[in-house]
């Protein structure tokens, strides 16, 4: 039997993608070691990114303007949410799908051959397994903790400030705080991004110490949150989707909400990479290059510049997949806003240009 589509992967964006194909009238299969698998991650978004489809019941917790840290405090004018895993699962039936619990270990043209010997083809074969873990990509980390809404403690999209217990010089990481719903709070110690990342075991050490020092203390019995996973390694194009379509965004991590938005449009059978969005795609990849170069004492000044621009240059950049102009003028006002002796750092790094000091400076989150 052969199918309008073959999904490989039932994550977030493997599980979209399949919905909005049945929504759509096709015929789908679609593969996964462990289809039934309950979603324990946090997902979470910006609320103008999501699709008109979405059952809005998803959404757990809502935050408007959060609050984000370098070396002061920002407001950022946009709407956060926060998903309900379970609920965003459920949302996404895959009534009327063929799913088989397999592993997939080959994918070849129109078809999909997998770990019991069973081959499967279709019209269409989209990869949305994910990215492997690798040496070579830098990976986001994070430890957190669940605690009861009582906690004092406002949302936090980032906030770099140094009362984490890190040694001078150590590559940083940043607290993020958001509510889970009415009742609880999740509070994280997270890596942006690294190669190699920090250990969660030393993001755990981080997390008690700033909590301790902000005046929060811990049971020992919260439920806890550990989180790696690489920004980088996707290749776009039109047969992979999610991560592994390049769907993360290299500066944040973030790529559920983009699958989500693009989910009819990829099942429809357009292409989700235009020139545009592949130009926008090269650029965040330069600007991870420059954020991974950044010295330790610059990163939250670097994250002052950024949360001082304008809303609209701001989520051009987070989350205008499509939106050339706008990201280019993101990273040009950034650019003019970062003190003169980090310009020609991030200008180097960002170009790929490799930089000669007699003195070496340390890379903030990369050796």
């Amino acid at each position: 039997m052969t199918a309008d589509i073959i999904v490989c992967g039932l994550g977030p964006a493997g599980r979209a993608l399949a919905h909005r194909c049945l929504a759509h009238g096709m015929s789908v299969t679609a593969v996964d070691p462990l289809p039934d698998r309950r979603w324990s991650a946090t997902y979470a978004g910006w609320y103008d990114e999501l699709p008109r489809w979405l059952d809005p019941q998803v959404v757990a917790a809502t935050v408007d303007r959060p609050a984000a840290w370098g070396t002061r405090m920002h407001r950022l004018d946009r709407t956060y949410v926060v998903f309900d895993s379970e609920r965003l699962r459920d949302s996404l039936n895959l009534d009327g799908a063929r799913i088989s619990a397999d592993r997939v270990v080959e994918i070849r043209h129109n078809t999909v051959t997998l770990a019991s010997g069973t081959i499967y083809t279709a019209n269409r074969v989209i990869d949305a397994r994910g990215i492997a873990r690798s040496p070579a990509l830098a990976e986001q980390t994070a430890y957190g903790v669940v605690v009861q809404r009582d906690t004092e403690i406002e949302p936090l999209f980032m906030d770099w400030r140094p009362d984490n217990g890190a040694e001078p010089g150590a590559p940083p990481s940043f607290l993020y705080a958001v509510p889970l719903g009415a009742r609880t709070v999740l509070l994280e110690e997270t890596c942006l991004a690294g190669r190699p990342a920090l250990g969660t075991a030393v993001l755990r050490d981080r997390l008690h110490h700033r909590l301790r020092a902000r005046g929060i203390e811990l049971t020992g019995t919260e439920p806890i949150e550990r989180v790696r996973f690489p920004v980088q390694g996707g290749r776009p194009g039109r047969r992979g989707f999610g991560a592994a379509g390049g769907f993360t965004h290299p500066a944040t991590g973030y790529s559920v909400t983009a699958a989500l938005a693009a989910a009819d449009t990829v099942a429809l059978g357009a292409t989700a990479w235009s020139m545009r969005a592949r130009a926008v795609h090269a650029l965040r990849a330069a600007g991870l290059r420059a954020l991974l170069a950044l010295p330790p004492a610059d990163i939250a000044v670097f994250f002052d510049a950024f949360f001082t621009m304008p809303p609209e240059l701001q989520r051009a950049y987070l989350s205008g997949r499509t939106d050339f102009g706008g990201t280019v003028a993101a990273m040009r006002t950034l650019f003019a806003a970062l003190p003169t002796p980090l310009r020609r750092r991030v200008a180097t790094a960002t170009l790929g240009i490799p930089i000669r000091a007699r003195i070496r400076m340390g890379s903030s989150m990369m050796e």
